[in-house]
């Protein structure tokens, strides 16, 4: 019984986010974007990006290009602590700033 269990748990789909960054936006700035509009975020593109599933960082790692398509090469994995504690949140102090924002994360999915 145990086996199917697993099995079956091992075959559950769940949504894997790439975030890139955050910031914090007014309203209005928000209501002034448009197309070519710029949005900076609080990484340099050589920081890592986070791969969170199901809403919890698990990893972070570099975007990479595989046959012309967007990947991540898994540079770090997240202790089961920091998933469990962190919830959708990141565990690093730079990152709970931007969790704290309301606006802002640029999303991949």
């Amino acid at each position: 019984m145990k086996s199917q269990t697993l099995d079956m748990l091992l075959d559950i789909e769940l949504p894997v986010t790439v975030r890139l960054g955050a910031t914090q936006m007014t309203f209005g700035e928000v209501m002034g974007l448009n197309a070519g509009s710029l949005v900076e975020f609080g990484r340099t593109p050589e920081e890592p990006v986070d791969v969170l599933v199901n809403g919890r960082l698990v990893a972070r790692g570099e975007m990479v290009m595989v046959q012309g398509n967007y990947g991540v090469r898994i540079t770090e994995i997240s202790s089961r602590r920091e998933r469990l504690d962190t919830g959708a949140g990141i565990g690093s102090q730079a990152d709970s700033k931007a969790d704290s924002k309301t606006t802002g994360g640029l999303y991949a999915d």
